[in-house]
């Protein structure tokens, strides 16, 4: 069992940055790959970032190319979402997963993935 706990959420106003991290215990997760996914009142959970294990490769949703970043320590068992240039339509609960693969695959759905966290809230002004 993996056990994800979520961080750093908050509000924010338009055009700032906030790190999110997601901490986790229970395995190693040096062989998931992991994903971050938000959802906003009233629409599905979507998928916003994914990366393999090693952190050599990545994906991101179109609409947060060049604005977000996923990384990971595995040293730190921990997984981090750097958001920069927020936008009001950002605002949404933002979840971090793992999946029981090293590798991402070629889009990520949140069937894909096996363990979440919590949540964290991360809210955005205009």
């Amino acid at each position: 069992q993996v056990q994800l706990v979520e961080s750093g959420g908050g509000l924010v106003q338009a055009g700032g940055s906030v790190r999110l991290s997601c901490a986790a215990s229970g395995r190693t997760l040096s062989s998931y790959a992991m994903g971050w996914f938000r959802q906003a009142p009233g629409k599905e959970r979507e998928f916003v970032a994914a990366i393999n294990w090693s952190g050599g490769s990545t994906d991101y949703l179109d609409s947060v190319k060049g604005r977000f970043t996923i990384s990971r320590d595995n040293a730190k068992n921990t997984v981090y979402l750097q958001m920069n240039s927020l936008k009001p339509e950002d605002t949404a609960v933002y979840y971090c997963a793992a999946k029981r693969s090293p590798r991402i695959g070629v889009r990520s759905t949140p069937l894909d993935y096996d363990y979440w966290g919590q949540g964290t809230q991360v809210t955005v002004s205009s």
